[in-house]
């Protein structure tokens, strides 16, 4: 463990790889509603950085969060998690 702290992490599926390292990764989350108890997914897109471009869409990634790299992209990819059908 690092003097920083704890950095967060996310599990998503790339959906975008046309920008030069970068990729856009949705994350879904799934919670229940407090009053109706129903079950609702929420989706997020993050731009994540991807030094060597070597994802691809439809890969499953885990996300870490980095310091700012640009205007919108605050997360690295970390690893491959699967991977995916080309989109």
């Amino acid at each position: 463990m690092s003097d920083r702290g704890i950095r967060r992490t996310l599990i998503g599926q790339i959906v975008s790889d046309k920008m030069d390292k970068t990729v856009v990764v949705e994350v879904t989350r799934r919670f229940q509603h407090a009053m109706y108890k129903k079950y609702i997914s929420r989706r997020k897109r993050y731009k994540a950085h991807d030094e060597e471009n070597q994802y691809q869409s439809g890969d499953t990634v885990e996300l870490v969060e980095s310091r700012p790299i640009s205007k919108d992209k605050r997360w690295r990819v970390a690893r491959l998690i699967e991977k995916g059908v080309r989109l």
